[in-house]
């Protein structure tokens, strides 16, 4: 092994097991079907809006530890509902794809679906009472007396008349 070419080959083989090892507990939590799905309904927290079983940021220093948790969590047998609500005390409800529709995140899957349609309700009844209001209005102007009418024309032949 006085060789170096044979150093080189063993360094390498070396640094190629290390990097390996590195890697094994995010490819192992990658590697079960459950796994899978459950990581398919976790983001990463790391900031890269990316589902967490996807993450490939470059740097990322959650993606991995997140995926030994998952991992982890899967070999004790806990249930999918304890796993998500694990990781749901521990990073908050930002690390479900899809929370809970409830209370606030309810109401803010229901408004863009109410408001666009009440705004519509509400252009439509105010056309419809304005389109009233014109209907009821007289056609002709204000009512005047016979004898005024006849004292305008007569004002107004004085008029051409000088």
């Amino acid at each position: 092994m006085t060789n170096p070419r044979s150093r080189i080959i063993l360094a390498g083989t070396v640094v190629a097991a290390w990097v390996w090892l590195a890697f094994l507990p995010a490819a192992h939590a990658q590697q079960t079907e459950r796994a899978k799905r459950l990581g398919a309904r976790m983001m990463c927290v790391c900031g890269c809006n990316q589902i967490l079983t996807a993450c490939n940021h470059v740097g990322c220093q959650y993606s991995h530890t997140m995926l030994k948790e998952l991992d982890d969590r899967i070999a004790r047998g806990d249930s999918d509902d304890l796993v998500l609500q694990s990781f749901v005390q521990e990073y908050g409800q930002t690390v479900l794809v899809d929370p809970p529709k409830t209370g606030f995140t309810g109401l803010v899957w229901v408004m863009p679906i109410v408001l666009p349609l009440l705004a519509l309700y509400l252009v439509w009844e105010l056309a419809r009472r304005w389109r009233q209001r014109a209907a009821m209005a007289p056609a002709g102007g204000p009512a005047i007396s016979p004898e005024a009418l006849e004292r305008a024309r007569r004002e107004a032949n004085r008029g051409s008349d000088e």
